[in-house]
């Protein structure tokens, strides 16, 4: 069986999210377990970020916040499992993390009915990325 294509898109963001994760706690934003470069069997060093992963809180079917910051965090594989398999707790972790009003927010945004500019999104990403801004 093939594998879907995977969306650009996701990729600029999923490595945004990881790299923001580092640089606020070095590490996962749940249990904050640092995460560090490690050292490939080929010599070539693979960045700690990429021990992450980009868990969102609402789901793809909400396009209008699919690349929301606000609605991502890096999370490391366990407590990424943990929350997608515990939705009160996943709620509670994004409220507390979010504050009332993001949250709040976050979710008005949800309901929002607009087509995303995915071409500008591209280009936002790609200098937050190239310029190291994580906020």
């Amino acid at each position: 069986m093939k594998r879907p294509r995977r969306d650009p898109l996701d990729g600029l963001f999923s490595e945004f999210i990881r790299k923001r994760a580092m640089a606020r706690v070095g590490g996962c934003e749940r249990c904050h377990a640092e995460k560090f470069p490690t050292i490939r069997e080929d010599g070539s060093t693979r960045p700690a970020y990429m021990s992450l992963q980009c868990s969102h809180f609402v789901g793809r079917s909400a396009q209008a916040v699919r690349y929301d910051e606000d609605n991502a965090v890096g999370l490391c594989g366990g407590c990424h499992l943990l929350l997608e398999h515990n939705p009160h707790e996943h709620q509670a972790f994004f409220l507390y993390h979010l504050g009332q009003g993001r949250y709040d927010m976050l979710q008005a945004r949800r309901r929002a009915m607009g087509k995303l500019d995915r071409e500008a999104l591209g280009i936002y990403y790609k200098a937050k990325l190239k310029e190291g801004i994580w906020t």
